[in-house]
């Protein structure tokens, strides 16, 4: 018997961080799953919407049922489910700091997962000016609210983005009866893509692309805004702001270790198998870059279990990490490192990218030089590109993705 306290810790307990400690003890592993909040399922438990479930369990789920899905799954595999728990720090060994209650706790393992995902920027973190009333919420604290709460903070807000996320903010408004007054894109386009882009405007919600938020007007809470489209200043009476999507990881934990994160993605860097640069450390789903799907992160995390399961077999291997290079205007590249190949089976297919803006251009992939992969298009910012990894590329001492834009 180890003296570990688990084969593997699973730090988050949303989709990707589920579907891997249940691979993990479908392969006979012993998983300890750490969530800080009461329950698990992540960002799904405060979603009112759906579709979620399909691919994993055969059927649509809300987002709240697909959470409690997920727990009821990862008790039935046997997981050791600690939720109310808090890890404060990554140790260099396989260990872990937990907050629970009063005091610390330090849990060992031989692997460590980390799948904290991903949250929306708050207005602090976007530079918004004016007043600071109350009424200004991301939509995750909306859902919360009306999840958790059932408190409604505004009926007439304005909504600020085009992501997915903010389609979700505006059903959420229209199902829970709040009129948004419009929604605003800084962008001269919508993040999200048509047809689904087109959703507000059959709503009744006016949709401004090219606008941005000047300044917040209100003592007590929101009164109204001052939104700048093109040169023109227009003022908006509304009660709330909801600020929707430009995510980021929740990558403190690596941020504040030895490991770092890498700057594109603000994610920790890891390669072909999900294994971060502490070969004890690996980390799945939207803590790798923000923002992909449940779905999409449930099937990242169960690949990823399925990597750890198979290097338990062997001791942690430390091959000199490669790394991904790209040229601008390239936001992000993940696998973002390449360690030569191994007997491990590849957690990503695929190279996944993300754009900063609109760019219209030749994308290329070179492997020492040579180009491997090729093609041209206009390619849409935040949206995923994927890129075949050549069977070669973990040998290759240079991986390089070239962008030559185009008028």
């Amino acid at each position: 018997m180890s003296a570990a306290d688990a084969d593997v810790l699973v730090v988050g307990g949303g989709p990707s961080g589920v579907a891997a400690a249940i691979e993990l003890r479908r392969q006979g592993r012993r998983v300890i799953l750490l969530d800080r909040e009461p329950a698990l399922g992540g960002a799904t438990r405060h979603c009112s919407h759906s579709p979620f479930g399909m691919l994993e369990f055969g059927r649509v789920y809300f987002g709240a049922a697909y959470g409690r899905k997920l727990a009821r799954e990862a008790q039935k595999a046997g997981v050791d489910i600690r939720t109310g728990h808090s890890v404060v720090e990554l140790a260099e060994n396989g260990a872990l700091f937990v907050t629970a209650g009063p005091g610390v706790e330090r849990l060992t393992a031989e692997r460590i997962l980390v799948t904290t995902g991903a949250r929306e920027k708050p207005r602090s973190a976007r530079l918004i000016s004016g007043d600071r009333p109350i009424g200004v919420v991301t939509t995750g604290t909306l859902q919360s609210y009306l999840a958790f709460h059932g408190l409604l903070p505004f009926r007439r807000p304005l909504i600020v983005g085009s992501e997915l996320v903010s389609l979700s903010a505006v059903l959420t408004c229209l199902s829970h009866g709040a009129r948004p007054v419009a929604m605003i894109e800084p962008r001269p386009h919508a993040l999200a893509r048509a047809p689904l882009s087109w959703f507000p405007t059959l709503a009744g919600v006016p949709f401004h692309r090219g606008a941005q938020i000047v300044d917040i007007i209100g003592r007590n809470r929101v009164e109204a805004v001052t939104i700048r489209r093109g040169e023109k200043l227009e003022t908006l009476d509304c009660d709330g702001v909801l600020l929707t999507g430009q995510f980021t990881p929740e990558s403190a934990l690596f941020l504040q270790s030895a490991m770092g994160i890498d700057q594109g993605s603000a994610g920790p860097a890891v390669d072909q198998h999900g294994r971060a640069l502490n070969p004890r450390y690996f980390a799945a789903g939207n803590v790798l870059r923000a923002v992909e799907t449940g779905g999409w992160a449930f099937r990242e995390g169960r690949a990823i279990g399925r990597t750890i399961a198979e290097d338990l077999r062997h001791e942690a291997e430390d091959g000199r990490p490669v790394p991904v290079t790209f040229d601008a205007p390239v936001k992000l590249v993940v696998p973002n490192i390449l360690r030569r190949a191994s007997s491990l089976p590849a957690a990503f297919r695929d190279f996944q990218l993300r754009f900063l803006r609109r760019a219209k251009g030749r994308l290329s992939l070179e492997l020492e030089g040579r180009e491997m992969w090729h093609a041209r298009g206009t390619w849409m910012p935040e949206r995923r590109i994927l890129v075949p990894i050549p069977a070669e590329a973990p040998r290759a001492q240079h991986v390089h993705f070239r962008f030559r834009e185009e008028t």
